[in-house]
């Protein structure tokens, strides 16, 4: 069973991974070339998400909610995506300053975040057998910094799902060594610098702290 407890904590760990955090950081924008084709990309809030992924769907949900800068965003909407905005520094001062000067919009991100990150992965876990709150994070943090459990690297390693008869524990380990080695040899340097997420699970795997009952080290951030 997952409390209200451990969703917590599973979100400040991200959080932290994210923005460097626990309360994440609404505000925070940066630009990577990670984007299509390893273009440039704005990526924002609490949790990051990305220009050419789901910022679009933030600011669309932000507008109707009436926030203080629902009309500035309004003229953005059909560009972003398809229009570079990493240069427009006025579209990154409205990200920024809706984020510290309207609490819609960080309300706005929370319910995003959940709606189109946590719940997914809540659903993938729960429907393939999942119990352990490690393991929810495990699986939380690849949709938020992959967008889903990839195929791919589920098929390097033989362990089932509980679901299908497997070992829950082993499955956790096995799916975890194999995205850390995928990240730690990815031909992209950004990613290779994001192996503290893996680490910090064979860390807790390693300590038993299945329940999240232990206080959690994410890159160098103790949550308890």
């Amino acid at each position: 069973m997952i409390t209200p407890q451990n969703k917590t904590k599973i979100l400040q760990v991200v959080n932290v991974f994210e923005t460097g955090k626990p309360e994440g950081k609404y505000d925070s924008v940066v630009r990577y070339n990670d984007g299509p084709n390893k273009i440039r990309q704005i990526t924002f809030g609490r949790s990051q998400t990305t220009e050419y992924g789901n910022l679009k769907r933030l600011i669309e949900k932000y507008i109707p909610m009436n926030g203080k800068f629902a009309n500035d965003f309004t003229s953005y909407v059909d560009k972003i995506g398809i229009t570079p905005l990493t240069d427009d520094q006025n579209f990154i001062n409205l990200l920024k300053t809706s984020a510290r000067q309207d609490d819609i919009m960080r309300q706005c991100q929370d319910d995003f975040f959940d709606l189109y990150y946590y719940q997914p992965a809540y659903i993938w876990f729960n429907g393939h057998g999942f119990q352990a709150p490690l393991s929810l994070l495990v699986i939380y943090d690849s949709f938020i910094h992959s967008g889903s459990i990839s195929n791919f690297l589920r098929q390097k390693f033989a362990e089932k799902p509980p679901v299908n008869g497997g070992n829950e524990n082993n499955w956790i380990e096995q799916y975890v060594d194999v995205r850390h080695d995928w990240l730690a040899n990815h031909p992209n340097q950004i990613l290779r610098k994001t192996v503290y997420r893996t680490e910090c699970f064979q860390e807790q795997i390693k300590n038993g702290n299945w329940q999240l009952d232990q206080p959690v080290v994410a890159n160098g951030i103790t949550i308890t």
